[in-house]
């Protein structure tokens, strides 16, 4: 018992670890970006970790009882995640039949010594661990995307106005940035490369990310291209609208915040010091109990 408990919690700690690991500035896109190419595909087959090796061989098993649905937006919910630590569809269901055994293990062995809440937990661990590390992953990808945009439509519209051309513009911006947003304009420039257009490419673009900013680029660039405005003028506007956006965001966030923490020092604060305050009048009364 007190083994399985160990192997759960280190299983815990490394899914928490490799689960939040995203593009980050030393990361590097796998050398073959055709594989990324099409919207839901994954962008490496390798095995990685043991686990995945020792689950491999029943990952089709699993994706069979997800279905094709499920499979389809799992592969969407990787794609917005980035694909975390190379985690691929094979990989997920690879991990989820580990994790699956390991918590339907640990479930049988709680009940058997009549610990029913502890035999729910390791069923919700072995169902949902895996999904976990995407979502985190997604929350942190989509926010270091959004930190990035308005500070690269700046760039990119410096360079346009020189003369570059904007695909031209595109591609020695994204030279010079680090991270996930570079990394998907990569993607979109690789796939114009190959002779995709440019409306669908930045369409494709905005499937694999869930992000409000990136949507907001996409549909404003399609429209500046529909209505023949100057691309410089539509990138800066594009800048604008998300730093006033963000902008109300962060003070949204700080009018919450106001409540929060008044509730906090009304139920904590508040108490304890009275409480030190009537502790500190006793003691200095010297009165004695007996």
């Amino acid at each position: 018992m007190g083994l399985l408990l160990a192997l759960v919690a280190g299983l815990s700690v490394a899914g928490a670890f490799y689960g939040t690991r995203l593009y980050r500035a030393d990361a590097k896109l796998p050398g073959d970006l055709a594989v990324a190419l099409e919207v839901g595909s994954t962008r490496t087959n390798a095995v990685g970790s043991g686990i995945d090796r020792l689950g491999m061989r029943y990952a089709p098993a699993v994706l069979r009882m997800m279905g094709p649905k499920q499979v389809d937006k799992l592969r969407r919910k990787i794609d917005m995640a980035g694909n975390p630590g190379g985690l691929t569809v094979d990989r997920y269901a690879a991990r989820r039949a580990v994790y699956g055994f390991i918590g339907g293990l640990g479930a049988l062995a709680m009940l058997t010594n009549g610990q029913p809440f502890f035999a729910l937990l390791m069923i919700a661990f072995g169902i949902w661990w895996v999904d976990v590390g995407i979502w985190s992953a997604m929350r942190e990808r989509k926010a270091a995307i959004e930190r990035t945009l308005p500070d690269f439509l700046d760039v990119l519209a410096v360079v346009v106005s020189a003369g570059l051309g904007f695909r031209q513009a595109l591609d020695r911006v994204s030279e010079k940035y680090r991270g996930p947003w570079a990394d998907e304009l990569k993607i979109t420039l690789r796939q114009m490369d190959m002779g995709v257009s440019r409306r669908d490419a930045f369409e494709q673009l905005r499937k694999r990310n869930d992000s409000e900013q990136v949507a907001q680029f996409v549909t404003a660039l399609q429209q500046g291209e529909e209505l023949g405005a100057p691309i410089v003028d539509t990138l800066i506007a594009i800048a604008n609208d998300m730093r006033r956006t963000d902008a109300q965001n962060a003070r949204r966030k700080a009018a919450k915040a106001v409540p929060q923490a008044t509730g906090i020092v009304t139920m904590v604060m508040v108490p304890a010091t009275i409480l030190l305050i009537g502790v500190g009048m006793f003691l200095g009364s010297g009165m004695s109990l007996g």
